[in-house]
């Protein structure tokens, strides 16, 4: 205890560090620096706070103690009640603190880019992939972030066998990236006239947005091929060569953005995805080499990984990485996601705390 209670002390330092420096003249002029320390402010927070509280109540308990011996009967009561009280009320903070204290992934505070594809069942994959994009897109806007459409492939049926965007919000890739895998949806096809159940499938890759001096491309691995950009955007679309393909040569990584307003634009947010889709199949290949880092997780983040099943008829959704089943899909579909979300992020601490003590 002696060392966390260290550990902790010198995260409060430097979390008081950090409020001075955001205080500086020379800080808030600097908009990347106030943005990175922003981000670490955000992750000590609820460690500090944590242990504000643990500290008050350890003192509130030894106050009780203090009085268990008094001549005064109704004293010694009341202190009684404050130790049963007080002990459980401790145990759970220094419960909290340790999960708390798992180390983090560092890109959880970033930016978030998602492609979701519809894959099994045709027409209603896809369609099941616009549903997944509009339930994305109305959590994020709950959560008070911006979702940028970075590229699209419309469905003549509806939906999307490709759309991918990028969600910008504090802890935006930290709360989506457990989204990545295969979604499964059962339900009766709008194209299906014999309402029978049908079973489609959609899969998420959920990437970090990652900094150009964070992870290096090679610029002479890249084919930058510019185009025009075809259907609904705008009205540059077809009359300029607007739209942007970046091939990644040595892993025949393709990315396509089309839907900003100029080439530049387009080249900017094409470059940013393509480095994140090069990143993720970086972590891919190390965590495959490192089985241990790979069960300290909830799930592989592999595409073909059947994560969730999504049940129309009994309006039901089920999460198979952490038995976590709901019988409100529609409040699912609507966008509101926290309680699932939460409940991954706890799964996912407790897994890495029990491959920690191993």
């Amino acid at each position: 205890m002696a060392k966390m209670d260290e550990r902790l002390e010198s995260m409060v330092e430097r979390y008081n560090e950090i409020n001075e420096l955001m205080m500086r003249s020379d800080i808030v002029s600097n908009r990347k620096e106030m943005a990175k320390l922003g981000r670490e402010q955000n992750e000590l927070t609820p460690i500090v706070e944590t242990y504000g509280e643990y500290k008050n109540a350890k003192a509130e308990l030894e106050d009780a103690q203090s009085l268990l011996h008094e001549d005064d009967k109704e004293m010694r009561e009341m202190a009684e009640m404050e130790v049963e009280r007080l002990e459980p009320l401790i145990q759970e903070y220094l419960d909290k603190l340790e999960l708390l204290l798992v180390p983090k992934d560092p890109n959880d505070s970033h930016n978030a880019i998602l492609e979701i594809r519809g894959a099994a069942g045709g027409d209603e994959g896809n369609i099941f992939a616009g549903d997944l994009f509009r339930m994305y897109a109305k959590y994020a806007e709950a959560k008070g972030w911006k979702v940028e459409v970075i590229d699209t492939e419309e469905s003549e049926a509806g939906g999307y066998s490709l759309i991918s965007f990028k969600v910008n919000g504090d802890q935006a890739y930290g709360t989506l990236k457990f989204e990545s895998g295969s979604h499964r949806v059962q339900r009766v096809p709008k194209t299906e006239s014999q309402g029978r159940i049908h079973t489609s499938t959609a899969t998420v890759l959920a990437m970090p947005e990652i900094d150009a001096e964070d992870f290096d491309i090679d610029m002479n691995d890249l084919e930058i091929e510019t185009m025009r950009a075809s259907g609904a955007g705008g009205q540059h679309v077809n009359k300029t060569d607007s739209a942007v393909r970046i091939i990644h040569k040595p892993t025949g990584i393709i990315v396509k953005c089309q839907d900003g307003r100029s080439q530049h634009e387009n080249r900017a947010t094409a470059l940013a995805t393509i480095r994140a889709r090069v990143y993720e199949e970086h972590q891919r290949k190390i965590d495959e080499e490192n089985e241990a880092e790979r069960r300290t997780k909830i799930g592989t983040g592999d595409r073909a990984e059947k994560i969730r099943t999504y049940n129309y008829p009994q309006n039901r959704v089920t999460d198979h990485r952490i038995g976590y089943t709901v019988n409100q899909l529609d409040r699912i579909m609507d966008g509101r996601l926290d309680d699932l979300m939460q409940a991954l992020q706890l799964a996912d601490q407790q897994a890495k705390l029990a491959g920690e003590k191993k």
